[in-house]
């Protein structure tokens, strides 16, 4: 009996080391410390994988993304075709997408100057020449193959995942200094702008959480990488607070400000500061939801926009990503109502009629998208919302199929930013 004991263990042995055994037999990573999405809830969807037809579904959507990346990139900073004001190639560079040149240019006049806003209408020439599209491409690269290698145990997700972080954060010759001093610059007017950080606050928490991902346990993912990449977000932290750009955004009363929170909160949660990461979900009640959200769940600054749908449930990404922070630090964000009954689910709950296609969207909206809510309903039913709960099998699925089920945490789903 005993020498059949030690045979059948020798014989899974042998197998496991051959890759016979099932995929769903091998030890399966731990559950991240992820600020924005619910470890504990990415490791059950991991051992549900192989009975749950629907998680089938959204895991062939996301691996078919993360196939996508695997032959490209890794992108840098350094190969812009000229460096930011000031002449550091390592330095970020964007430029303001809102702002059109008003002639044509000249030798005397390349850019065209001066500059005027169309708000909404976006200038293609923001998308060549600068650093936006190549670190919008290192954040949805990361963040899918990352999810992509904890589902599957795919070696080659992870690998990837940590040469595109590598090359963009931290390798000496191509990496990106930790600011944003030349973010959504104006030709002409401004070698950069407060308001440019959105450039990262609307994703950069996806970053954070394919760094946890690849910190349960992923081959090509270092222990040195780990601490390299924590000293990155704790310079980036130090000049979130500290810098005169930070502070302006902080201080600003609409999306952005939203956005600034939910950066802040996450960055905080990532390097350790628990403390920083609770008070400033705990501030957000009076400080954003109070102004920002009306009795009757809409939120007018955002409705003043010429694209009122898209604003509307782009400020709600950042709010159900800071309740998410939340959760992992104490504070149920869902549950807050202002002096007004202002909440977070009035104000996804504004959104349902247009969201599900029962009624058009009552406001100006360039280019309406339904499903840019269908993510921040997901969320808002997660946390109880019975309203939202009825209307989730009434909602579009985005491009590339609904991941909510994998990676339950609210994208932009709309392709305009700013």
């Amino acid at each position: 009996m005993r020498a059949r004991s030690r045979a059948a263990v020798l014989l899974a042995a042998v197998l496991a080391f051959a890759g016979v055994l099932a995929p769903s037999a091998h030890a399966a990573p731990k559950a991240p410390r992820t600020a924005v999405l619910d470890g504990g809830r990415l490791q059950r969807a991991r051992a549900r994988l192989d009975h749950d037809p629907r998680l089938q579904r959204a895991l062939k959507d996301l691996t078919s993304r993360a196939d996508g990346w695997l032959d490209q990139g890794p992108w840098t900073v350094v190969d812009k075709p000229r460096p930011a004001p000031g002449g550091d190639i390592h330095e970020y560079l964007s430029q303001a997408p809102y702002w059109w040149p008003t002639t044509t240019p000249t030798a005397d006049n390349p850019w065209g100057c001066p500059y005027v806003q169309r708000d909404g209408q976006r200038n293609p020439e923001v998308d060549s020449g600068t650093d936006r599209q190549d670190v919008e491409k290192v954040f949805d690269s990361s963040y899918d193959l990352s999810l992509a290698w904890y589902y599957t145990g795919k070696r080659a997700y992870a690998e990837k995942a940590g040469q595109i972080l590598r090359t963009w954060f931290l390798d000496p010759a191509t990496r990106m200094n930790p600011d944003l001093n030349h973010a959504q610059f104006i030709p002409c007017k401004y070698d950069g702008r407060s308001i440019g950080i959105i450039d990262f606050s609307q994703s950069y928490t996806s970053v954070l959480d394919a760094q946890a991902i690849l910190a349960a346990g992923a081959p090509g993912w270092s222990a040195q990488d780990r601490t390299a990449m924590g000293r990155w977000n704790a310079d980036f932290l130090n000049w979130l607070k500290n810098s005169d750009f930070g502070k302006e955004e902080g201080a600003a009363a609409n999306n952005h400000g939203t956005f600034y929170d939910m950066q802040l909160a996450a960055l905080a949660y990532a390097t350790g500061d628990d403390a920083l990461a609770r008070r400033t979900v705990l501030d957000a009640r009076a400080r954003r939801i109070d102004p920002q959200i009306a009795a009757d769940g809409s939120q007018p600054q955002e409705l003043a926009r010429t694209r009122s749908w898209h604003y509307s449930t782009f400020d709600l990404v950042a709010y159900t990503r800071l309740a998410a922070i939340g959760r992992h630090v104490g504070v149920n964000l869902w549950s807050y109502q202002g002096p007004d009954g202002q909440s977070l689910f009035k104000a996804v709950d504004y959104l349902l009629p247009a969201a599900t296609g029962a009624a058009a969207w009552p406001h100006p909206e360039l280019e309406f998208h339904r499903y840019a809510a269908t993510d921040v309903v997901h969320a808002a039913a997660d946390a109880g919302d019975a309203a939202a709960q009825a209307a989730e099998a009434k909602l579009q699925a985005p491009p590339g199929g609904d991941l909510w089920a994998l990676r339950p945490a609210a994208e932009q789903l709309d392709s305009i930013a700013g």
